[in-house]
């Protein structure tokens, strides 16, 4: 066993060995292949525990990302519905404000994505139409995930309990809601297109539809499942929500260049670039 917990249900000594790894950039053992009956009701209790303790050390959350939305990807990582963890003020960060540094993260990979800011809060069974209306900006980011476990082989509830796979987001310029394209949001968003490269070669193509028919159906998937979460508060005005990978989500290392193009949205790709290793 990696580290003590005291029982399978000890929220907080999980919580506390998931960052002590982190910290020590270490890779730990899935709770679930220690944990006899570790489940997602337990992985999200890990996840409040996570919050008090980052809080009481000064971090500030600042919204929430939404995990494994792409179906393409649910085979290749053995988790078959979305998942949801914390970000925090630390691991946002603007795209193209300089090179990005990868030392800090575990197997990092990137995911292109799309975030919403939040105006006011969303409230159970409002459809995409009226979840539009809650939501101030829209922006094109991409998410820096990692895995506190080796390999990137766990269950569904280890995803939730190692921070939600978050490693860091960054977030391109953000166009207001109310700066609306021909044929309206909705059809934009489930309907654009993107490319993904690396250093100039095409890794992938996707889309908005890759994301449960389009982002604003894991936002609405992520309103429902805080409703009957005891463990956690629900979105708030103000909170950044990321809605999931729109590609496949690719190992990256020091020196690279990625960057995006998009069509049918009007928001431009973005780059970024990940310092050398010294």
């Amino acid at each position: 066993m990696n580290g003590h917990i005291a029982t399978e249900l000890d929220h907080d000594a999980i919580a506390a060995e998931v960052l002590g790894a982190l910290a020590a950039r270490r890779q730990i053992a899935p709770f679930s292949g220690r944990l006899p009956g570790f489940a997602m009701a337990d992985a999200y209790g890990v996840t409040a525990a996570l919050r008090r303790l980052r809080t009481a050390c000064g971090e500030r959350p600042a919204g929430r990302k939404i995990g494994f939305t792409n179906r393409g990807i649910w085979e290749q990582y053995n988790v078959h519905a979305p998942i949801w963890g914390d970000m925090f003020d630390g691991t946002l960060f603007e795209v193209g404000g300089g090179a990005f540094d990868l030392s800090p993260l575990l197997e990092p990979r990137i995911e292109p994505e799309i975030v919403f800011g939040l105006a006011s809060a969303p409230a159970p069974g409002m459809d995409e139409a009226a979840l539009l209306g809650c939501v101030a900006w829209v922006a094109h980011g991409f998410e820096i995930v990692q895995s506190v476990y080796p390999g990137w082989r766990f269950a569904a509830p280890d995803t939730v309990a190692g921070l939600g796979m978050h490693g860091a987001l960054g977030i391109g310029p953000r166009r207001p809601i109310t700066d609306e394209p021909p044929g309206g949001w909705l059809a934009a968003l489930s309907g654009f297109s993107i490319t993904l490269t690396r250093d100039g070669e095409v890794v992938d193509r996707g889309g908005g539809a890759n994301v449960l028919g389009g982002p604003l159906t894991p936002l609405r998937h992520l309103v429902e499942m805080l409703a009957g979460d005891p463990h956690n508060p629900p979105l708030a005005a103000g909170e950044i929500v990321t809605t999931g990978t729109l590609t496949g989500a690719f190992p990256v290392v020091p020196g690279e260049g990625w960057a995006t193009a998009i069509e049918g949205l009007p928001i431009a790709g973005i780059e970024i670039r990940f310092a050398s290793a010294p």
